[in-house]
């Protein structure tokens, strides 16, 4: 793509009104723009990030057979008032219709999955089934901040499952646990995230989360010094130890929920009459599971832990794309590059504008782009590569940089 089309620009100031590293950096780099407290647009770059996120997401989700669906986000009362989640759920958006009726943006769907899985399931053979969706997601946060960390218009992979009993439960949400692990680490935040336990179980005693590490976090976590396992802030007071090791010398840190999942148990089947017949020929109640991955909270928590003065670092399975080639004063031999790079299928960004060297050379570190390539007379037929993340330049031909940047991206 050709920089001198993008629709976007990057800015010299900083937001005034955004507290994160994270939105800050976004906003001034063109990846996304606020609309108003809690909602953004995602701008080409930023849709692009979140495109790779989402395709990162939905290759680990399906892995674990899990099948995609996509339910409304406007939804009828009813299905809130039997899980008695009208009145308690006071995060929900209430409307009311032209037709005088009372509807809800979805803040979640468990009240939408579990009669739309009842139409379907009705014998022990139709389980386990496995369905998810990636949507948005509304909630009224009264105190919106931090950016995409936390919205009132965000966008969510919610998974759910329905099992036969506890032990089929407990097998599958360990497949969810690894899936997690395997995202986390393919977005490169892995090594700062942590298996957290939570209060807030219906089915068991703990619900669990993937607290990652960073001071724009709004969460604490206790992380156990011996096994690394951590317990979240709320039930710290009654869980004296580790609940793996059993040791009990912890270190706090601030943290984001990146991701949560939850046994469900019978809550919302016995809510909905959701039973299934077993090989008995006995009505039994559905057993749920549900897990939770924020894709906008997951975008600005990379940006959170891959950043520095010049700007964004973006991991190569999150960036926009994989090359920023920046024309200085050789145009001739950067779009012969340009296309042979765009033949060998890799993505590029072309600064092809009429602007100053140093005004390119910030935007590309403001960006973020992993490798940068640098076409100009002084290096003749030669391009000078850098990795964003190192300070070294180095100088390659014509079929040497396709090479080094194929290899990069191997």
């Amino acid at each position: 793509m050709l920089q001198s089309q993008l629709f976007t620009k990057t800015s010299k100031t900083t937001p005034k009104d955004e507290v994160s590293i994270s939105s800050q950096l976004l906003i001034k780099a063109g990846y996304i723009d606020k609309l108003m407290s809690g909602v953004y647009t995602y701008l080409p770059l930023g849709y692009l990030v979140l495109k790779n996120i989402e395709k990162i997401i939905r290759e680990e989700i399906q892995l674990i057979n899990a099948q995609e669906i996509l339910m409304p986000s406007l939804t009828p009362k009813d299905p809130w008032v039997k899980t008695g989640r009208w009145k308690t759920f006071t995060d929900l958006y209430k409307l009311t219709d032209a037709n005088k009726k009372d509807v809800a943006l979805a803040a979640t769907h468990e009240e939408v999955i579990t009669p739309l899985a009842k139409k379907f399931i009705d014998s022990y053979r139709d389980l386990p089934t496995y369905i998810f969706q990636i949507q948005n997601k509304f909630r009224s946060e009264l105190r919106a901040k931090s950016g995409l960390i936390r919205g009132r218009e965000f966008i969510m992979k919610d998974l759910y499952s329905f099992h036969q009993d506890a032990n089929d439960l407990e097998k599958y949400y360990q497949k969810v646990i690894k899936a997690y692990n395997k995202i986390f680490t393919r977005c490169e935040i892995d090594k700062n995230t942590f298996f957290t336990f939570a209060s807030g179980g219906t089915f068991s005693k703990y619900s669990h989360e993937f607290q990652t590490t960073s001071e724009a976090g709004e969460d604490s976590i206790h992380i156990c010094t011996n096994c690394k396992t951590a317990i979240n802030k709320e039930i710290k007071t009654e869980q004296k130890n580790c609940p793996v090791c059993n040791k009990n010398k912890f270190e706090l840190k601030k943290s984001i929920e990146v991701g949560n999942i939850f046994k469900l148990g019978e809550k919302y089947s016995r809510a909905f009459k959701f039973e299934y017949i077993d090989k008995n020929g006995k009505a039994k109640p559905i057993i749920m599971g549900c897990y939770g991955i924020g894709l906008g909270r997951l975008l600005s928590t990379i940006v959170e832990l891959n950043n520095d003065q010049g700007g964004i670092i973006w991991p190569k399975e999150t960036t926009p794309f994989q090359t920023h080639l920046i024309n200085i004063d050789n145009e001739k031999t950067a779009k012969e590059l340009y296309k042979k790079l765009e033949q060998e299928g890799i993505s590029i960004l072309y600064d092809d504008r009429n602007l100053s060297a140093g005004i390119k050379l910030n935007d590309s570190d403001l960006m973020g782009i992993p490798i940068r390539i640098i076409s100009s007379q002084r290096n003749k037929d030669k391009f000078e590569l850098k990795i964003r993340n190192k300070k070294e330049t180095t100088e390659y031909g014509l079929n040497q940089i396709i090479n080094k940047v194929k290899n990069y991206y191997a």
